[in-house]
């Protein structure tokens, strides 16, 4: 099952390659080396094993020291004062790295000129693509489905469910199978040579390191920072906790912009490709991606159209949608259980103290009015937008999200402005919205 796992993702990489040289997409791909690594000595003998368990697969990675970041590198005579059981809370410039994982020959490239060089593909081979056309049910008739829009309703025999998070809760199921994580992302511009390579270390909380390009010039993305999407958390210092790393690395750069994003998780780490569910035959799902979505979309789109076109395909068992492995995630499945039983009940029945005069401008809470419950945000001018604080997906509280200023669902990731729109799924109504003057 690994085996075939990394087999898929590789293949996809050469997969993706041979769509961009074949349509002569300029979307910056390039291949580059992609390192693992550690500054803290409880983690040098499971990046050894890993070592291992990648090259007993067939895949040729390998054990590093040297590593082209600006980060100081282990000597022999460096004293290490890792404490034992203590996760580093961040890349440390003055710490040493002490061992690495290399993959060899991995890519990247950018994801919105590949995707727009798709979408001229398909247009250009008669395919039609329509916008602003949200769909918000599929139901079956007869032989065929109705996908219903907000202003129309197309008919198909096969449908497919990419819609990030499935918006179909029954049959399927997938929101007891999943859950979604927000992860911060910061582009910064320096004026040094960058390294060559894609980084992450492998302590907890994880932080990417690799470079683009931009208009004509390359520049350092730096990622990480993430949790899961709702959880009542104080966000201010998300992005101030990646600033401090570029500027670690590199004092005299300048911070071009800033933007975080959701990223679909299974109880098993393993995206769902394949049949949405036996109950609807001819509907078909990827989801689930895990920050791999690059790599995944491409397998879930070969496997996807095998299954239409009634060919085999050779790992379509690895990502099978109908599995029951996740469901045995006891420990996952629990946890996830007791947060929207929280969000979904308990919450909803705590008594609230805070009162309208006591939210400062700029600043959302959620109190009491006349024993109902009112998500309220002030604006920076004290203007007052209230709505009713839970999810339209299956009706969890929402938490208020001081950085982005939205509501976010703790339960299964789906986001609200605070004027109450729609803007993450798997949610695709819009909050109701409340007059308070």
């Amino acid at each position: 099952m690994a085996k075939q796992y990394l087999e898929a993702n590789e293949q996809a990489i050469y997969n993706i390659e041979s769509i961009i040289e074949k349509e002569n997409i300029d979307c910056d791909f390039e291949r580059q080396n992609n390192y693992v690594f550690t500054q803290s000595e409880n983690e040098v003998e499971k990046i050894k094993k890993e070592v291992e368990a990648v090259n007993s697969l067939g895949f040729n990675s390998e054990f590093v020291k040297e590593i082209d970041i600006p980060i100081r590198v282990a000597k022999n005579n460096d004293v290490k004062d890792e404490i034992v059981g203590k996760v580093s809370q961040k890349i440390n410039i003055q710490k040493p790295i002490l061992a690495g994982i290399k993959f060899p020959n991995q890519a990247q490239f950018n994801s919105c000129k590949y995707m727009s060089g798709l979408a001229n593909c398909i247009t250009k081979n008669t395919g039609q693509i329509y916008e602003n056309s949200k769909v918000i049910d599929v139901k079956k008739d007869k032989n065929e489905y109705e996908v219903k829009t907000e202003k129309a309703s197309v008919r198909a025999k096969y449908v497919i469910i990419a819609s990030h998070y499935p918006i179909v809760n029954f049959p399927g199921f997938y929101f007891m199978k999943m859950y979604q994580e927000t992860s911060y992302l910061i582009a910064v511009q320096t004026n040094k040579e960058l390294f060559e390579g894609m980084y992450i270390n492998s302590e907890e909380p994880s932080i990417s390191l690799r470079t683009a390009l931009y208009n004509g010039k390359r520049i350092l993305l730096v990622g990480g920072m993430k949790h899961k999407t709702g959880a009542k958390i104080d966000l201010e210092n998300a992005y101030k906790n990646l600033e401090k790393v570029a500027k670690d690395l590199y004092p005299d750069c300048k911070i071009l912009f800033r933007w975080n994003t959701e990223d679909c998780i299974t109880l098993d780490k393993i995206p769902y490709i394949g049949e949405f569910s036996n109950l609807m035959p001819n509907v078909f799902v990827g989801t689930g991606y895990k920050k791999w979505g690059m790599t995944s979309s491409n397998i879930a789109a070969n496997i996807i159209t095998d299954k239409i076109l009634g060919n085999d395909n050779k790992y379509e068992d690895v990502f099978n949608s109908k599995r029951l492995k996740p469901i045995k995630n006891y420990e996952e499945l629990t946890n996830m259980v007791k947060e929207v039983g929280n969000s979904l009940v308990i919450s909803r029945l705590r008594k609230d103290g805070n009162y309208l005069l006591s939210i400062k401008n700029d600043e959302g809470k959620i109190i009491e009015i006349d024993n109902e419950k009112v998500g309220i945000y002030k604006d920076k001018d004290g203007n007052v937008h209230a709505i009713k604080p839970y999810c339209t997906h299956l009706g969890c509280e929402l938490s208020w999200n001081n950085l982005d200023k939205t509501w976010d669902c703790p339960c299964h990731g789906s986001r609200f402005n605070y004027q109450g729109k729609n803007i993450y799924d798997p949610a695709i109504k819009n909050l109701e919205v409340y007059d308070i003057t």
